[in-house]
């Protein structure tokens, strides 16, 4: 694998285009962690996650790593697959993390890829649904519709 300015760039846009795949996985997985956690949640469109796509692509550190751990979870596969178990779990929680961002999102786009993945079955590669998941997990985490990150943080100080 080579990832170059081109390479991110188509990426980019398969990501973008994983819209009608992920979208729902995200919001359905909303709705599970909502239920869980007795919160409402709100959902997600394509084009919001699209928007979040370019968003996250535009910072080309973040980029190009993105581009790779989606890459290689495109191509993974494992003879009888669960041999290949822990290594598609790795990189589908390190997308999802940096997808998300930094600490306290990273964590939890981290966690949430293991629940989305709990859900999801894609057709082809074993890296196939953990790349989905991570998907989902990651811009689940960092778009918009969970009030607790909709308010100020009562852990703020505001210095003397």
């Amino acid at each position: 694998m080579e990832l170059t300015p081109d390479a991110v760039a188509e990426e980019a846009r398969w990501v973008s285009d994983r819209s009608t795949v992920v979208v729902p996985l995200l919001n359905e997985t909303r709705t599970r962690l909502g239920d869980l956690f007795d919160t409402d949640v709100g959902t997600v469109t394509e084009a919001e996650y699209r928007e979040e796509v370019a968003t996250v692509f535009a910072d080309g550190d973040v980029a190009v790593n993105v581009a790779g751990y989606v890459g290689i979870l495109r191509e993974l596969d494992v003879q009888d697959d669960y041999p290949g178990f822990v290594v598609d779990e790795i990189l589908g929680r390190e997308l999802a993390a940096t997808i998300a961002g930094g600490q306290p999102l990273s964590l939890l786009a981290q966690a949430t890829f293991h629940f989305a993945d709990t859900a999801t079955h894609t057709d082809g590669v074993a890296g196939a649904d953990d790349l989905d998941a991570a998907l989902a997990a990651g811009f689940q985490t960092r778009l918009p519709g969970w009030e607790w990150r909709e308010r100020e943080s009562p852990f703020a100080v505001t210095p003397d």
